[in-house]
């Protein structure tokens, strides 16, 4: 009965705000656009599609927006226009009873309140959908005194969930199967990547894992700090981390009064994403300003603060390959590489002409060498790049999708902070690096390192195999000779390799020795 009521409550939420007006429009019939304009008698829908749209979810409560939050994210699929709207969703839900959160912390740890902090404020300091975070005072398993932050998930929300993703579901089920239309919003796939989303934030260990593995990617770098988690006190309804004091990131005249350099903040932005990216392949994928803040502590000052871990992006060694190639090709304006990557990746199927997909992609990036490059808009060209492939087929993966739409997040914070931002010239270092690194001598040191078990193995073998296959005569299987011919050629190149790298690097040696002796520089 509950589900029926809350079905009734959306389906009165979407004729409020017209969204059935949207849905039948949106087929182009004409019999259903006479139908649209009969609903539309009394109601008052001026706003824009996005806007209505955007109304409604906030109207049907958190994991409405949260789906939206979602789905704007999902540029590949929707419209600028809406999906731009659905970008300004933001979390606004009332903090929960604190007797409630006290009661989930000590049932998740076996203790009193008392007997875990010195001290814990009632009053929380944030409050989403999800969670709401506490401030506090713990003594750590040195016998120290350390303020950190409870981050304490919200009750009942395991069972809010399922009711309106089953409802979610069922929509995206209804979308899919009335036309063409539909399905090529793709609304089966979006509610399981929201499915999975939301079930990996009610995971609160997931998102202090993730904490931790990012603290030790940028332990080096100096740029960013990331909370320490507090693992003896980590479940997954409440985890505790290290309180960190900083300025938010959108305060930049407070930023400014306290002797920040703001262009080179806005410059290590864009270094640290693109270190999460091309360098470690995982990156922070929320961040908007409300997640950012910036130290002015003597020891630390000027350096980020990264906040809220819920959504982590994971890139493969084929994605980075995809991504550096692509804007490589672009800045130096060949398109048929760029179409032939997307054929090459699989993502475009293998009957596409290259010459078609290479003029759509230059419709889509030429316009942009009339402009300076520090008017890039890297995240804005991946955009147009993955909704002009729609007419191919592609299938964009949504780790890509999650990666535009955070670059699209770091060129709005970075040029807040310096209009005058070169994205480009920032970027293109860690472009240049990567692809060094995938042809170079180290590359094929990593490959030798990796390699090495298996040929240790195998080489001693080799000779003992072809034995075995000649003595088979014609019995011999045609697939084991082209697989020990296969792992021949492999060790070849293998061992030409070490050889060319091994001469390449003695001849530099004996060069930089003469070079030396006779001072030529």
């Amino acid at each position: 009965m509950t589900r029926l009521f809350r079905g009734a409550f959306i389906f009165w939420v979407m004729f409020r705000y017209g969204l059935d007006e949207l849905f039948l429009t949106a087929f182009q019939k004409p019999w259903l656009d006479r139908l649209a304009r009969v609903l539309a008698l009394g109601r008052n829908l001026e706003a824009s599609p996005g806007q209505r749209i955007r109304q409604a979810l906030e109207r049907l409560g958190p994991i409405f927006v949260k789906f939206g939050q979602v789905l704007s994210t999902r540029r590949d699929l929707l419209p600028t226009d809406i999906a731009d709207e659905l970008a300004k969703l933001q979390d606004r839900v009332p903090p929960f009873d604190s007797d409630l959160a006290i009661a989930t912390i000590e049932r998740s740890f076996q203790k009193k309140l008392v007997d875990i902090f010195i001290s814990f404020e009632r009053e929380p300091i944030a409050s989403a959908s999800i969670a709401q975070v506490h401030f506090a005072v713990l003594r750590d398993r040195d016998g120290r005194a350390r303020e950190v932050a409870v981050k304490v998930l919200r009750p009942g929300m395991l069972l809010a969930i399922e009711k309106d993703l089953s409802l979610i579901r069922m929509m995206a089920g209804w979308v899919d199967g009335f036309s063409s239309v539909g399905r090529r919003l793709k609304p089966r796939e979006v509610a399981a990547e929201f499915d999975k989303y939301l079930h990996d934030e009610l995971d609160l260990v997931r998102e202090a894992a993730s904490a931790a593995q990012l603290r030790r990617n940028m332990a080096g770098l100096d740029l960013v700090l990331v909370p320490e988690m507090f693992w003896d006190y980590c479940m997954p309804d409440v985890i505790v981390m290290e309180r960190m004091h900083g300025v938010p990131v959108s305060q930049v005249e407070r930023l400014r009064a306290a002797g920040v350099d703001i262009p080179k903040l806005a410059r290590d932005g864009v270094t640290i994403f693109f270190t999460q990216v091309f360098r470690d392949g995982f990156f922070h994928a929320d961040m908007h300003p409300g997640n950012i803040q910036v130290s002015i502590e003597p020891a630390t000052f000027g350096r980020y603060i990264s906040l809220d871990f819920g959504i982590i992006g994971t890139l493969s060694r084929s994605d980075k390959e995809y991504l550096a190639q692509n804007f490589t090709a672009f800045f130096r304006r060949d398109y048929k590489r760029v179409a032939e990557l997307h054929i090459e990746s699989g993502w475009v199927p293998a009957t596409t002409r290259v010459d078609e997909l290479e003029s759509a992609i230059r419709s889509v990036c030429e316009p942009y060498f009339d402009r300076p490059l520090k008017d890039f808009s890297l995240g804005l060209v991946l955009m147009r790049l993955f909704q002009t492939s729609r007419r191919f087929s592609v299938e964009i993966q949504p780790q890509l999708v999650l990666l535009q739409k955070t670059l699209l997040n770091i060129e709005g914070l970075g040029r807040q902070l310096d209009p005058d931002l070169d994205l480009w010239n920032t970027a293109k270092p860690f472009l240049e690096r990567w692809m060094v690194d995938q042809i170079g001598p180290k590359k094929l040191i990593e490959q030798l390192r990796n390699e090495a078990p298996l040929y240790a193995k195998l080489i001693p073998e080799l000779p003992r195999l072809l034995v075995d296959f000649l003595k088979g005569g014609r019995s011999g299987s045609p697939e084991a000779l082209n697989a020990l011919l296969l792992e021949q050629k492999r060790t070849n190149r293998l061992l030409q390799g070490l050889l060319y790298g091994g001469f390449g690097f003695v001849l530099g040696v004996l060069v930089m020795q003469w070079v030396g002796r006779f001072h030529l520089f």
